[in-house]
């Protein structure tokens, strides 16, 4: 049976560790298996934010320095892209709404990964049907939208491109984020952006070690709201067993 109790930190004062910047996303807990203990050697998991940071360890000091911008933010895929708090939003709320979200919302398989190139960095995706991952993104961003602020010049201007699609340009204006929706992709990035003849060397070290281990595909079993603490670091607020 599906354990469908939400699992909740317990900070004094989850707004005094973070900022306003809350993500909704699946992240792999370090008990699901050899798949997240050897990606855990890229980088941390994702701290409850009463718990104080260590160490980082990369997988090895061949890779050193490749993971630097993905250790920031442990090991996840985004379902939600960041947003900021809207006027009389608080964390406890949108916790609150999170869990009774997943309470109506069944698991999300995956039916077959691997290791690909994003652009330049390099990720875990999706191989096969992903429909069930991309209807609970779409539902997340749609669900939650009424807790989102509404964006800054300055955060559309950075997420505009020339090359941008018509149907991601209404995305951002719509949702405030062009990968969403029908622009979809499920990933759970591996490695910061490097240029791309780097990639294939990448690619080709972190292949043989991680390729093993990517069968069964993730089971998207939970979603996680985290924030970000002054260093950028994720740090987990709420998590909610998806039960249906």
């Amino acid at each position: 049976m599906t354990d469908c109790r939400a699992q909740k930190e317990r900070p004094t004062d989850a707004r005094s560790h973070i900022s306003q910047i809350c993500h909704l996303l699946y992240a792999r807990a370090r008990s699901l298996g050899a798949l997240r203990r050897r990606v855990a050697r890229l980088g941390h998991r994702i701290r409850p934010i009463c718990e104080a940071p260590n160490r980082h360890c990369s997988l090895a000091r061949l890779y050193r320095g490749i993971d630097r911008a993905p250790r920031r933010y442990g090991f996840h895929a985004t379902l939600k892209p960041p947003f900021r708090l809207g006027p009389g939003q608080m964390p406890e709320t949108l916790s609150a709404e999170l869990a009774a979200f997943c309470a109506q919302r069944p698991t999300a398989r995956l039916k077959d990964v691997q290791i690909d190139r994003m652009g330049r960095f390099l990720a875990i995706t999706a191989t096969d049907d992903t429909s069930a991952a991309d209807d609970l993104a779409a539902a997340t961003v749609r669900h939650f939208d009424s807790f989102r602020a509404p964006p800054t010049e300055a955060e559309i201007t950075r997420h505009q491109r020339p090359s941008m699609s018509t149907a991601q340009a209404e995305n951002l204006r719509l949702w405030g984020h062009p990968h969403v929706t029908d622009q979809f992709r499920w990933h759970m990035t591996l490695t910061g952006r490097h240029p791309a003849p780097e990639m294939a060397h990448i690619q080709a070290a972190l292949a043989p070690v991680l390729a093993p281990l990517l069968a069964p595909p993730p089971v998207i079993n939970a979603l996680s709201l985290v924030g970000e603490d002054e260093a950028g670091h994720f740090r987990l607020i709420y998590r909610a067993a998806l039960c249906r």
